[in-house]
């Protein structure tokens, strides 16, 4: 064969679009995960408006939410996510309500984090268009994608235990009202004090360093690049495991703070220096102590 096993002008324009995307995936990596991110947007609007319509204890931007008409979901969706509307599981139902709760906090991680691993993903695409342009062999990048949201999928397990766990002694029940008193205080308090620390420090310099790492372990094996998606999301759930705990504090679904945290993560890992860090770890410290007079 000779370099005429990339000329690609003998086909149509669809022909030639679908071989282009083939060779350099970069566009078809950008399409694929902005589509999944403003699915899980949408998915997750739909779902705060309901919970904005039933929560007991206002949160903030729930008076907006509820002037909003309702989006539309497919059936199977609305039923789980009704899920976790109700008070307390329905008899025979709770393992169908830890099944929609680990799909919501999924969807966050996806809404909220996979934007601020863009960079990442870049990076990864930048290095494997570079090996097909020496005819060297590489993964495609969603399967780094896939290891990443791996990752997100094991803590959304964790984090909708946690949530069962605390709603089974909160006064409404309700797994999308805000958790007042000492385990909402306990809540910000934890992601505050976590911003100060080193871990947070050594997960977050992983983070704005993607390329020396991907370029460290590259590998044309599927399964070592799914690994090391798994392990760039490990570094990410370091970094921001504790900011998910506010949503607790916010009332889980609360569309604004998620998309301030996402959008704070983003920030936080595209800048340098601890100061974001501090200055968010202050705040949540003087609100838990705030959250914790005011309750008692």
């Amino acid at each position: 064969m000779t370099g005429q096993e990339h000329d690609f002008s003998h086909l149509d324009r669809a022909g030639r679009a679908t071989a282009g995307l083939a060779r350099s995936p970069h566009l078809a990596v950008t399409l694929t995960i902005s589509a999944g991110i403003v699915l899980a947007w949408f998915i997750l609007a739909a779902v705060a408006i309901r919970g904005a319509e039933s929560r007991f204890a206002g949160a903030p931007g729930d008076a907006l939410l509820k002037d909003l008409p309702r989006l539309p979901l497919p059936d199977f969706l609305d039923r789980l996510f009704a899920l976790c509307l109700t008070p307390a599981p329905l008899a025979g139902a709770a393992g169908a309500q830890a099944a929609a709760l680990v799909l919501m906090w999924f969807l966050m991680a996806v809404a909220a984090m996979l934007p601020s691993a863009a960079p990442m993903i870049r990076t990864y695409c930048e290095i494997a268009d570079t090996a097909r342009i020496k005819d060297e062999p590489a993964v495609h990048p969603l399967v780094l994608v896939a290891g990443y949201l791996t990752t997100w999928l094991a803590a959304s397990v964790v984090f909708a235990a946690l949530t069962l766990t605390i709603y089974a002694f909160a006064a409404s029940g309700r797994v999308l009202d805000p958790v007042v008193g000492f385990a909402g205080a306990a809540a910000l308090a934890i992601a505050g004090l976590y911003q100060f620390s080193g871990l947070k420090q050594a997960c977050l310099k992983k983070c704005r360093n993607p390329f020396s790492i991907l370029f460290a372990n590259w590998s044309a094996k599927p399964g070592r690049i799914f690994r090391l998606g798994v392990e760039q999301g490990v570094w990410c759930l370091g970094c921001c495991w504790a900011l998910m705990l506010v949503m607790f504090a916010v009332g889980a679904m609360n569309i604004f703070w998620m998309a301030l945290i996402g959008l704070f993560t983003l920030i936080e890992k595209q800048t340098t220096g601890r100061v974001a860090s501090r200055a968010a770890g202050a705040i949540l410290l003087v609100w838990a102590a705030a959250l914790l007079l005011v309750s008692a």
